[in-house]
């Protein structure tokens, strides 16, 4: 099979122009970035709110492994499955970080000949709003060292600064660092360090943003540090929310791009979700509602970090109400959690799968407890045998669930035309009944001991005497209504990451509390998590260049 790379290349695009025609959107609202790619302009979405939303169709998956799962070659496959049975479908996903990229993951426009394209742009620069972003982020921590040199009117105690800056890289260097060293003329040394940009509070405020007004707004509320009598003090405060909106002006109208089979994908927005909250911007979301009859859109790693952020927060937040769900699995990714290694995984092994579905089931049991109807894809690979995924369909009819085999990687949409007639089905049904798993009213400490044991299986929640006293002063200031967002490992239900399966009985373990004023939630930081990843002993990067014709090699 060819790379990725090289079935993105020999795609038979088509000029941006007619991609948004597709979706009715005049030539006159694009803002082109060659041939292939666009912004849409916010003028033109703004006159679009009284058209009828479509049926949204979230796709997530069981808990990630190294075996690889396919969660967004599934939500592009999907997508150009249901325009195949004559569905008028865009599709929503999230821009990839450049860390996972040069890093251990890869790239993230999907893979096979379910891909969205111009693959190497989208996996890179792409237009530009990572960049933006982490320049609004570091506008803001340059502004307030700079407020603190001249005078610190505010009186910000800098001994509680909790701002940070980002970089869209993995560089663990940059976790802990001091700044401010060389004398008096460079300010007041202190220790701060760096997060991805990915995690940065200011990534989710422009994916929950609904329009520039509330992007603004919501910049503006962020909180940086507190001053000498423990007050907070906020962006707008430092007077630098004007020149952050101004920096994302172009970066938060949604971009534009097309699928393999010619279908419209908007792709917008990052953050990660076992750091952040995992989802792609509200604005591409709702655009895509009122231009198409159905959008498919994901969320990060598995279902008890991505669903549960994009039913819990985004879909709160934005008054979204999903009408069905798609859980991806794998043959190879249910034998790893059965206990089989890597290298053993071509080899037939039933009894593995058997043991790895509890992990599968696990997943199917919190969906439902969002009143949200789900169907099963299996994402097939060529080692997969009948007996194996025989056994996948027959556990999910215990759960009331249809399981389809798929073959979008290698066939493109044709693979998934199944799944794509039983996902219309649901949506059309009208039989999803959406709510949240815990109300506002709830809490903070309750709400994050129910994600803990709802989703996650555990038995409680732990945290020393500063994470208590944290949640007790943050709920008694007034942000008890906010939603818990959760930073922890993706590749367990518990914070150990080495715990596959659907381990019970477990304590989640937090380490940090962190309000994301702007955002509106709470970043509760869990077990070993970090939010500056690291490279592995052989990144990805070390095979990534130009070939003699200046092509790119080695991205995937």
């Amino acid at each position: 099979m060819q790379p990725d790379i090289e079935i993105a290349r020999q795609a038979s695009t088509l000029p941006i122009e007619q991609i948004a025609e597709k979706l009715n959107i005049p030539n006159q609202h694009l803002y082109r970035y060659g041939s292939d790619k666009a912004k849409v302009d916010l003028d033109y979405l703004a006159t679009l709110d009284d058209r009828p939303d479509g049926k949204l169709i979230l796709v997530t998956a069981i808990t990630p492994t190294p075996a690889g799962e396919g969660k967004t070659t599934t939500t592009v496959g999907l997508g150009d499955a249901m325009n195949r049975i004559g569905k008028n479908t865009a599709i929503c996903l999230r821009e990839p970080s450049l860390g996972p990229c040069f890093g251990t993951k890869g790239g993230a426009a999907g893979g096979g000949f379910a891909q969205i394209v111009p693959m190497e742009d989208i996996n890179l620069h792409f237009t530009g709003d990572f960049h933006a972003i982490g320049a609004a982020n570091n506008l803001l921590a340059a502004m307030l060292d700079n407020h603190i040199y001249w005078g610190n009117k505010l009186n910000i105690d800098a001994r509680r600064i909790s701002w940070r800056r980002v970089v869209d890289m993995n560089d663990r260097a940059l976790r802990s660092i001091v700044v401010n060293l060389g004398g008096v003329a460079n300010g007041f040394p202190r220790q701060d360090g760096f997060d991805i940009t990915v995690a940065s509070e200011v990534m989710a405020v422009f994916c929950l943003a609904t329009d520039s007004d509330d992007l603004r707004r919501r910049l503006g509320n962020i909180v940086v540090a507190q001053n000498t009598k423990r007050e907070v003090v906020t962006a707008r405060q430092l007077d630098a929310d004007g020149a952050m909106a101004a920096l994302l002006k172009d970066a938060i109208q949604p971009n534009l791009a097309q699928t393999l089979e010619n279908n419209p994908a908007f792709v917008h927005g990052g953050p990660f979700a076992n750091i952040a909250h995992g989802c792609n911007s509200v604005i591409a979301t709702k655009a895509a509602l009122k231009m198409a009859d159905f959008v498919v859109t994901e969320a990060g790693f598995g279902a008890d970090l991505g669903a549960e952020k994009f039913l819990d927060i985004k879909c709160r937040k934005a008054g979204l109400r999903p009408d069905a769900v798609v859980l991806v699995a794998t043959v190879r990714a249910l034998k790893m959690h059965g206990g089989v290694g890597k290298d053993d995984l071509t080899k037939e092994n039933v009894k593995a799968v058997e043991q790895g579905l509890e992990n599968l089931g696990k997943h199917l049991e919190n969906l439902a407890k969002y009143g949200v109807r789900a169907v099963v894809a299996i994402n097939q690979f060529t080692a997969d045998t009948e007996a194996e995924m025989a056994v996948i369909r027959d556990y999910c009819q215990g759960f009331g669930v249809d399981a389809y085999v798929c073959s979008h990687w290698a066939d493109g949409g044709a693979g998934a035309e199944d799944l794509a007639k039983k996902v219309a089905e649901i949506a059309q049904s009208g039989v999803s009944d959406f709510h949240t798993l815990y109300e506002d009213e709830m809490p903070l400490w309750d709400k994050m001991r129910t994600v803990a044991q709802e989703i996650y299986g555990a038995e409680d929640i732990s945290g020393d005497r500063l994470v208590t006293e944290r949640f007790k002063q943050l709920q008694d200031q007034g942000y008890g209504h906010l939603p818990i967002c959760v930073a922890k490992t993706q590749y367990s239900f518990s914070t150990d990451p080495n715990r596959k399966g659907a381990p019970k009985g477990h304590v989640v373990s937090i380490r940090e509390v962190r309000l994301a004023a702007g955002a509106e939630f709470l970043v509760v930081v869990c077990g070993d998590i970090m939010t500056m990843p690291g490279l592995p002993s052989r990144p990805a990067a070390e095979q990534i260049g130009l070939d003699e014709n200046g092509q790119i090699t080695g991205l995937f």
